[in-house]
Parts: structure tokens; sequence; C-alpha cells
């Protein structure tokens, strides 16, 4: 459970790095600190992924219905995202930013190692809703389907009559 919690947190902390600028769409400011922390989280480097955050960020999983409070929780979340998914990928779909709140479309893509243990990829598209301060993300909600992600790793049954 707390490799899934990381994996949710990961995908929040990654939408919540968009709220730069005033109000951006697309390829703007917003969008290069937005594609700057997607890299980050792509490099496997907590320290890295923290580093676009407050020290008081909250950062919500909602999927998995886990809360990081500060720099320190969110560090160890997305330390243990990468040890249960070690090929995480973050691709940015698009991003819209006005007077420091934001919202990201993304596709979190990976190999479940440590999630559910199945050694199973999956591919997930989630939303991330955030706020900025002092050009760090404040808060981040991250939104996607759970249910998704369990049955490409083979957790759950596939749907009935779906081709997955």
């Amino acid at each position: 459970m707390k490799g899934r919690l990381l994996l949710m947190a990961m995908v929040v902390a990654v939408g919540s790095a968009l709220g730069l600028g005033a109000q951006e769409k697309g390829k703007g400011t917003g969008s290069e600190f937005v594609r700057q922390s997607f890299a980050a989280w792509n490099s496997h480097d907590a320290d890295k992924v923290v580093a676009f955050y407050t020290e008081d960020v909250v950062y919500e999983d909602v999927a998995y219905g886990v809360v990081n409070h500060g720099a320190p929780e969110l560090r160890k979340f997305a330390a243990g995202f990468f040890e249960a998914v070690p090929d995480l990928r973050l691709e940015l779909i698009n991003s819209a930013i006005r007077e420091g709140h934001g919202i990201a479309e993304w596709i979190l893509s990976g190999t479940d190692k440590r999630l559910y243990n199945t050694g199973k990829k999956f591919s997930v598209r989630g939303v991330s809703v955030f706020e900025m301060r002092g050009g760090k993300c404040s808060s981040n909600k991250d939104f996607y389907s759970l249910a998704t992600i369990m049955r490409q790793a083979g957790v759950l049954p596939e749907k009935p009559g779906s081709n997955q």
C-alpha cells in the first residue's frame, strides 16, 4: 500500500509543479516549470522532486487516500514510489495556470515492482490540481483511476466486454 501511495503522490507532485505564472496554457513559463518538475520526477531523484515544492507542501493522492504534509513526508513518499515503480515515467499532456492555481493533465506509466508485486506494466491518465506560492507548489491533489492501474497489473479482473 505504501508503494501505491507513493505512485499517487508522485502524480500529484508533478501536477502541483505546474502552477507558475499568472495566466498560461500550453508552452508558456508555467509550462516550462511543469516540464522541469516532470523531468525531476522522471529522474527518480526524490531531492530533485522536493525542490519544486514548498517546505510546508500538502501533497494528496486522492485515489489512495494519502496526504503528505511537508517536504520530508513528500521526499519519503517520492523515494518509496521510485522503489515501487523503478521505470516510472510522467508525460505532460496539457496544463493551465491562472493566478497561482493550476491543473495538469498527464499520463503515468511504469512497471509494478512493489505496488502489487506483479511485475506488470501499467499506464493511467490523470489530473493534478495545484496551488503555487513563491514559485513553488504549495498544494497538490492528484486524481486518477486506481482501478485502471489495478486491472493492468492483474490485481482486478478486466471490465466485462473490454479489450484490456
